[in-house]
């Protein structure tokens, strides 16, 4: 075979092996949310519920870019990422305590997170605007409230009863939570099951020099 045959084959299989590569399946691997992005009402109505309620602050606002007659609001839930809100002023509020839609595909509700001190004052905080709510609900990993904005969406307020290790994340303890929860059978997640993920997290991962890391009791 001479050199410029050679070059062709070995060419060839290049491009083959590209081609097999190519129809590979892969991932788009997402990491974290970016921004939800709801439709609303009036500009006021939005303002009034997510800035006057929640106390997310609106940190800048411009035309939909790609509906003009809209205006497009955006809120700091507190982290740093966004709840965007399509407005148009004559979309006036509805109030309505009822589901926006319960079929396949659409959202169930928006959770967003608290401190321990702000959870014990939602249900008095509510009572006082005379909006209904679920009351506390404990999810065993988290306690809860429900209530519905002004146009039916079902918000939640949560707060964690657990704060992971140094190093790891809410996630990071819940999968170890789930994996003791299934290998004893039990029906949710619950605090002995946090307890117990949250030393295996730092066992398996923090160093130690006792040889022997077991629980004792010293005072026996």
């Amino acid at each position: 075979i001479n050199g410029l045959v050679l070059n062709d084959i070995v060419k060839r299989k290049f491009c083959h092996v590209l081609s097999l590569e190519a129809n590979v399946l892969k991932k788009i691997q997402v990491q974290g949310l970016h921004h939800l992005t709801l439709n609303g009402a009036d500009r006021q109505t939005s303002i009034s519920f997510w800035y006057g309620l929640l106390g997310m602050p609106l940190v800048f606002e411009q035309p939909n870019l790609d509906n003009p007659s809209e205006d497009h609001l955006y809120f700091d839930p507190g982290d740093g990422r966004l709840i965007t809100i399509f407005t148009d002023e004559t979309r006036k509020q509805e109030l309505n305590c009822k589901p926006v839609s319960s079929r396949a595909g659409t959202v169930h509700h928006l959770a967003f997170t608290v401190s321990q001190a702000t959870f014990e004052q939602i249900e008095g905080r509510l009572d006082q605007r005379k909006i209904q709510h679920s009351g506390r609900k404990d999810r065993g990993f988290m306690h809860s409230v429900y209530f519905r904005d002004p146009l039916g969406l079902l918000v939640e307020l949560a707060c964690y009863r657990f704060y992971p290790p140094n190093g790891f994340s809410h996630a990071d303890v819940l999968i170890e939570a789930h994996r003791i929860r299934s290998a004893k059978g039990d029906k949710n997640i619950s605090e002995d099951h946090l307890s117990d993920a949250i030393e295996g997290l730092i066992k398996k991962n923090k160093p130690s020099l006792s040889v022997d890391r077991s629980p004792k009791n010293s005072y026996s």
